[in-house]
């Protein structure tokens, strides 16, 4: 029997899927670690623009930023 291969979108809404349940579970505390290691973290808030995120630098400062292959585009600061 011959198995039909998934494609590349099958297999990232898969794994978006995953993303999805495994943060429904998150306290936070990675997203800390990640900031006090110096690093930004991303996310989004229930009134964050369709198509944007929240980049939050350790600092705490803020942006609305589009991300692209080419890197950030800022949108506005927060």
């Amino acid at each position: 029997m011959t198995s039909i291969p998934q494609s590349s979108t099958d297999n990232s809404d898969t794994l978006w899927h995953s993303l999805v349940i495994a943060a429904s579970y998150d306290d936070g505390a990675a997203a800390q670690e990640h900031l006090d290691a110096g690093f930004p973290i991303y996310y989004v808030e229930d009134d964050t623009p369709e198509g944007l995120l929240i980049k939050e630098y350790p600092d705490g400062h803020r942006e609305l930023v589009r991300f692209n292959e080419a890197g950030d585009e800022v949108i506005k600061i927060l």
